[in-house]
């Protein structure tokens, strides 16, 4: 489990940087160079890489070869895995939310009945 855990920490804080969820928005549309990538960023291809090392190393991206160029490609398993993760957490805490506000509407009425009698 601690693998697991460590796994969706390396995802949930690459995801937490507004570029690179910006780049993984981008690789969703297709594969791209680190040129690519950098050109709608006020930033420098070195930071650029910076982000990508990241992703990778989250294994959120990876990199092929194609000829000279080395493109990035969005790795969807990991953005999975993290979603699964929110999706059995967001039942867990939706259905505790669901036994909390019967037991609040358990105790108004329970008052209310006081209250008359």
């Amino acid at each position: 489990m601690a693998v697991v855990e460590d796994e969706l920490s390396l995802v949930f804080s690459a995801l937490a940087d507004p570029t690179r969820r910006a780049i993984l928005e981008r690789l969703a549309r297709g594969d791209a160079t680190v040129n690519q990538l950098a050109e709608p960023f006020a930033m420098t291809q070195q930071a650029v890489s910076k982000h990508l090392k990241v992703l990778e190393r989250a294994r959120l991206i990876s990199r092929t070869r194609t000829a000279q160029s080395r493109p990035c490609v969005l790795e969807t398993v990991r953005l999975d895995e993290a979603a699964g993760w929110i999706e059995r957490h967001r039942r867990i805490w939706a259905g505790r939310h669901d036994r909390l506000e019967g037991h609040l509407a358990a105790l108004l009425a329970e008052q209310d009945d006081e209250g008359t009698a």
